[in-house]
This record gives C-alpha cells, structure tokens and sequence, in this order.
C-alpha cells in the first residue's frame, strides 16, 4: 500500500522561503512522475509542479520562477523549494505521482502540509 507522507509546511511572512518534503513508501518511486498540488481555501486542488523520472520539471505559471520541485529517488522523496512566498500562497499541499499524460493524481491522497503566508 503506497503512502505519501508530507512535511514542512508553517507560517511564513510573505518574501519568506519554505521547503517541503514527500516521503513516498510503498511504490517503484523513481519511475514515476512525482507532482506537488495545492489547494487554497474554497478552492480546487491544483497542480503547481512535476517532475519527470529523469529531472524534468514543469510549473505552474502562478509559481514559476520562484518554487523549484526536485526529488532524490534513493531516498524516495520529492521536495518543493518555495521562495518569494505571497499570501495568495496560502493553501495545503499536497505531492502525488501523476497518471500517464495527464495532471490526475495516481495515489490516495495523504495529510497534506499546510503552507501560511502571513504577516
């Protein structure tokens, strides 16, 4: 059974930096295109950042240039490197591997993380 632990989140001032980590147990991690996803309050889930198997990487508009994704496959985690925080930032995230051509989540979803950008 696959499990997505999340971690990092908290309350930052905006222009803050936050860095969050997924623990992913329980799959073949390093052949899958891993994802971090947000959702805002009274809002949809969305895909912010993936990256493929071999470190390719794709954002979001709202966040490029100022989050960065990155996975370490030996220890079966992917991160997500936020700089630049604003408050419209402000949401749960959540990581999941993405189905094949697509931005849906694979897996049941985990606890998430919460990020507060906040002065």
């Amino acid at each position: 059974q696959v499990q997505l632990v999340e971690s990092g989140g908290g309350l930052v001032q905006p222009g803050g930096s936050l860095r969050l980590s997924c623990v992913v147990s329980g799959s073949i991690f390093s052949f899958n295109i891993m994802g971090w996803y947000r959702q805002a309050p009274g809002k949809q889930r969305e895909l912010v950042a993936r990256i493929s198997p071999s470190g390719s990487t794709n954002y979001a508009d709202s966040v490029k240039g100022r989050f960065t994704i990155s996975r370490d496959n030996a220890k079966r985690t992917v991160y997500l490197q936020m700089d630049s925080l604003k408050p419209e930032d402000t949401a749960v995230y959540y990581c999941n591997r993405l189905r094949a051509g697509s931005e849906e989540p694979f897996y049941t979803w985990g606890q998430g993380t919460l990020v507060t950008v906040s002065s």
